[in-house]
């Protein structure tokens, strides 16, 4: 990629993210985003469709930063409480960046997309998995029971709930 590319999709991001940060992503236009960006428009629609592309972009490479951090993914299955630990220690570094992108209207996203991902990287471990009804439903319970439950319940200690959560995960792998 040229540096030139580089430096508006850069600029891009930075005002997008600036402007998301104040307000809705419903309520920010392209010449707004091109203006405090400094760029063209045509800059701006040679690289996205729209602001929802650019926001969809964003919030894909927000959540594949948090998988690419995770340092041992095969625990999903095989050690839950590490993987559990690991899963929420690689949401710290991305925690503003995903708390911009996924607020409001658009919150409900970020477990969807950080399912589907963990979906996928799990059936790449165990394709034999992948029609299998029981363990999608498994995982689908304990993607969206963890991330809800810590949602929920962070503000009695991050590293308490984090705990809790691994270790009813993998009391549910007994049963």
């Amino acid at each position: 990629m040229d540096l030139r590319k580089k430096k508006s999709e850069k600029a891009i991001t930075d005002a997008f993210l600036a402007l998301r940060a104040r307000k809705p992503l419903e309520k920010i236009t392209v010449r707004e985003l091109c203006q405090r960006a400094q760029v063209n428009r045509s800059t701006f629609y040679a690289h996205y469709q729209d602001v929802y592309d650019l926001s969809d972009r964003l919030e894909n490479q927000a959540v594949q930063a948090v998988l690419a951090s995770i340092r041992h993914p095969e625990a999903m299955l095989t050690d839950t409480v590490r993987f559990t630990r690991e899963l929420f220690a690689a949401f710290a570094p991305q925690e503003r960046r995903l708390n911009i992108l996924f607020s409001g209207q658009r919150r409900d996203l970020l477990s969807a997309k950080i399912a589907a991902a963990l979906m996928e990287l799990t059936y790449q471990q165990y394709p034999e998995r992948r029609e299998d009804l029981e363990f999608r439903i498994s995982l689908t319970f304990r993607i969206y029971g963890g991330y809800y439950a810590f949602a929920e319940n962070r503000r009695y200690g991050e590293a308490q709930v984090i705990e809790a959560i691994g270790r009813l995960s993998r009391e549910q792998d007994t049963r």
